[in-house]
Order: structure tokens, then sequence, then C-alpha cells
């Protein structure tokens, strides 16, 4: 035991079983979705969450990135070391990935079918994929690089091709 940790009751805080957040986390950090102790509190609101991390001295939760990022001033965000070194989360890590695996991509899956034979199939994933910043911004999500929008935006191309 490391004796600078205070000596209090941990309260965990965490997604509720109906998110997709409870589903990666526990699928990528116990190795089995939906696997999970029982002796947290669970909410589908993550600003119940972020209140009771903040008000409970010892407590620790998960959920997404923007709900740490409105509340920095009263959080404190776990660090992961995947080998490399601590790293700490931001938009920039969870974009390369170095804040794996506590980041998540989001996909969004096109028939191809759909796209050969409807056009307006075509222009929504289009829209979607030169839209990305400000839709992710909108949606409380971290956008993806320039980099990734333009290797989608290929794949869609090469798709209709």
């Amino acid at each position: 035991m490391d004796p600078s940790f205070p000596d209090v009751p941990l309260k965990l805080y965490g997604a509720g079983t109906d998110s997709g957040t409870f589903d990666y986390f526990t699928d990528a950090i116990n190795g089995e979705e939906g696997a999970s102790r029982s002796d947290f509190s669970a909410t589908e609101d993550d600003n119940v969450t972020v209140q009771g991390v903040a008000g409970d001295e010892g407590a620790l939760g998960y959920f997404g990135f923007s709900y740490f990022e409105e509340n920095q001033d009263t959080l404190k965000a776990l660090e992961v070391d995947g080998g490399g070194g601590c790293v700490a989360p931001g938009i920039e890590t969870a974009q390369d990935g170095s804040y794996a695996p506590l980041s998540r991509p989001l996909f969004m899956y096109v028939k191809l079918s759909s796209l050969e034979d409807d056009p307006a199939v075509a222009e929504f994933a289009r829209f979607a994929l030169e839209n990305e910043q400000a839709i992710a911004e909108e949606a409380r999500f971290v956008p993806m690089s320039q980099e990734q929008v333009d290797e989608q935006l290929q794949k869609l191309d090469d798709a209709l091709a």
C-alpha cells in the first residue's frame, strides 16, 4: 500500500449496463463485455458520475472525455501506461490511440449495395465525413484527425468507383 494515499473507502461510479460505454469498458478493461463488479453506482447520466466522483473523497469513476473536459477543475484524470510511459487523456491521445484502451472509436457502417443503389446514401456518408469536426463537436465526441477524415473519404471514393 502507498502511505501517501488517503485511508478512505473507495467509492466507485460508472456507466449503467445499458450504455455502450459500459460494454466497451468491461470488454477493454475486464476482458469480457458486461463482466463487472456490482458494488458501484451505475447510471446512464454521466453528470451523476461526475458529481459523485467530485463530491466523494476516495471516489473513482469512468465516463466520456467531454465530461472530464467540462469538469477538469474538480476532477483528476487517470493517465494510462500501455508500455511506453504514462499518457494523459486528450484529443490527440484519443485520435492516435495512445490513450488506449481507455479511448474508443465510434463507427458508421454503410452497406456497399446501398452506396451503389441510392445516391442519397453516398451523399449522406460524404456529408458526415466532410462535416465530421462540427458533428463531433456538437455531439461532444473527440473528432477524427484530418488524416483520418481524408483516409475515410478515400475509402468512400474507392467504394463508389
